[in-house]
């Protein structure tokens, strides 16, 4: 009973939490008015956030019902269920670990490529220009290895044929901060690339992303492994807790 009432508790929470990301990205996607046009889920060149509150909200539910109707009705196909497809998650996320440390330069090649894919579609979808301003304005950085990298976009590109107003500029979250300004300068990027180097470095980060996420990866490498080890020992917890359930209740079947 003790088990499972433990594993109910677990499982009730992750349930709803599955339920809140998963109404997340649905009122996302209408808004964006995805919902009324499905085929528009296609047309945007870079990747929509709305996939990332999808895609977990969706294995969280999976996850909470399985486990909580599982336990409640001592379902033990459903607990099995439970923790095979928790074993498979833990399984993915170790061999994408030891993967991303053993061929470290194709990671970072393919971070180079995604984040470049991105800046291409910076215009096309506001929750990934939200999501590129987040990140520059984090890390403190612009484009993928540097500055330059919004050549890529049609709208900052330096080209003769670019008529924009942003032509050879930068997004606004480039932008290194004053302190003492309130209101954000959404303007403070144009023309910024046409200063010489000397002077972008006042103006704007200089430093890409890729090698800004390195940094911090490495200042906050214990806080990061504490955060997946942590993770890891509540997926193996949940696993045994499962598998021990579900030995007790074949137990009391087999004794009938």
């Amino acid at each position: 009973m003790v088990r499972l009432d433990t594993e109910t508790q677990r499982s009730v929470p992750l349930q709803f939490l599955g339920i809140a990301f998963l109404g997340i990205g649905l009122w996302a996607w209408n808004e964006k008015g995805v919902l009324s046009n499905i085929s528009s889920i296609t047309d945007l060149g870079g990747f929509d956030p709305v996939w990332l509150f999808l895609v977990v909200g969706g294995v969280m539910f999976i996850l909470g019902f399985a486990g909580c109707i599982g336990a409640l009705r001592e379902n033990t196909f459903l607990l099995k269920f439970f923790s095979v497809f928790l074993g498979i998650i833990f399984f993915l996320e170790l061999t994408a670990g030891v993967l991303a440390f053993v061929f470290k330069d194709w990671i970072k090649d393919q971070l180079y490529f995604f984040i470049n894919n991105n800046i291409r579609a910076y215009r096309d979808d506001i929750d990934l220009q939200n999501l590129i301003d987040f990140t520059q304005e984090y890390w403190q950085c612009c484009g993928a290895f540097g500055a330059d990298d919004w050549n890529l976009n049609i709208y900052f590109n330096c080209t003769d044929s670019n008529a924009s107003r942003e032509r050879c500029g930068v997004p606004f979250s480039c932008c290194t901060k004053d302190p003492a300004e309130d209101v954000i300068n959404t303007q403070c990027g144009y023309d910024a690339r046409q200063k010489p180097e000397v002077d972008q470095q006042i103006v704007i980060y200089t430093k890409g992303c890729v090698p800004q996420f390195e940094k911090w990866l490495q200042d906050n490498l214990t806080i990061v492994a504490g955060i997946f080890i942590g993770i890891a020992l509540l997926q193996i917890f949940g696993i045994c807790l499962a598998q021990n359930l579900v030995s007790d209740i074949e137990a009391v079947r087999a004794s009938w």
